[in-house]
C-alpha cells in the first residue's frame, strides 16, 4: 500500500529519532553530527532539518520521549507500583527497575550525556518535579494515611518511595549501562535481597529492650 505524504514524513521523523538515539547514547552529543544522524537514518541532512531545527532540539525530543514513557501506566516500574510492590514487595520493585533500565537503556544513557555535556540543563526541571509526581501517585494509591500506618513512625511516605526507587534504578543503571556486575561484591539476587532488607529495617541493630 502506498504511503501518504504525511505517513512518509512521520516515518522519516521516526527514523531520524532512532538514529539520533543510537548515536547520542553511544558517542555523546558533541561527538555526533547531523550528517551522521542523516546517514544512519538513510535520509538527507535537509530532511533532518525539516523535522528538527537543530541538533539540540533532537536531543531534547529524545529525552521528552523518556519522560513521557515514565508517566505511562505501561512503564515497568509504574506497573510494579500499581500492583503493590511498595512497600510490600521491594524485591518485585527491584526487578521492575531492572526491566525499566534495560528496556530504556539508551534513553537512560542520555541522562548521563546531559549531565556531562550540558551540566544537567535538560533534566533539571524533570527531577525537580519528581517528588510531586511520587506524592500524587501515593495519594491515589493510598488515600488518607493508609501508607503511614505501614511505615515506621514519622517516616514520610514520599521520601521512602523515592529513596527505594532511586536505589534500585541507580543499581541497575550501573549494572546495565556501565556493565558492572556484582557491584556490591555479591551476585545481583543476593544484593537486591540485602538492599531490600536494609530498606525495610535500617542499618542499626534494634535497641535491647532490657537496657
Amino acid at each position: 500500500m502506498k504511503l501518504t505524504q504525511g505517513e512518509k514524513s512521520e516515518r522519516s521523523r521516526s527514523l531520524i529519532l532512532e538514529a539520533a538515539l543510537q548515536l547520542f547514547s553511544k558517542q555523546g552529543y558533541r561527538g555526533t553530527s547531523i550528517r551522521e544522524i542523516a546517514e544512519t537514518a538513510g535520509v538527507s541532512t535537509g530532511n533532518v532539518y525539516y523535522h528538527f531545527p537543530d541538533k539540540e532540539t533532537l536531543f531534547r525530543t529524545l529525552l521528552d520521549q523518556y519522560w513521557e514513557a515514565i508517566d505511562t501506566p505501561e512503564f515497568p516500574f509504574n506497573k510494579a507500583l500499581a500492583a503493590g510492590a511498595f512497600p510490600d514487595d521491594l524485591e518485585a520493585l527491584a526487578e521492575a527497575a531492572r526491566e525499566s533500565v534495560t528496556t530504556y537503556r539508551r534513553h537512560v544513557a542520555l541522562i548521563y550525556v546531559d549531565v556531562v555535556e550540558f551540566d544537567g540543563t535538560h533534566i533539571r526541571k524533570f527531577y525537580a518535579g519528581m517528588s510531586s509526581r511520587f506524592e500524587t501517585f501515593l495519594n491515589r494509591r493510598f488515600p488518607g494515611d493508609q501508607l503511614k500506618d505501614q511505615l515506621a513512625p514519622g517516616l514520610d511516605p514520599t521520601t521512602a518511595l523515592m529513596l527505594a526507587s532511586r536505589v534500585f534504578l541507580q543499581y541497575f543503571a550501573v549494572e546495565v549501562l556501565f556493565g558492572v556486575p556484582d557491584q556490591l561484591g555479591q551476585g545481583t539476587p543476593a544484593a537486591l535481597k540485602e538492599i531490600s532488607k536494609i530498606l525495610r529495617r535500617g542499618f542499626l541493630r534494634p535497641p535491647d529492650p532490657e537496657k
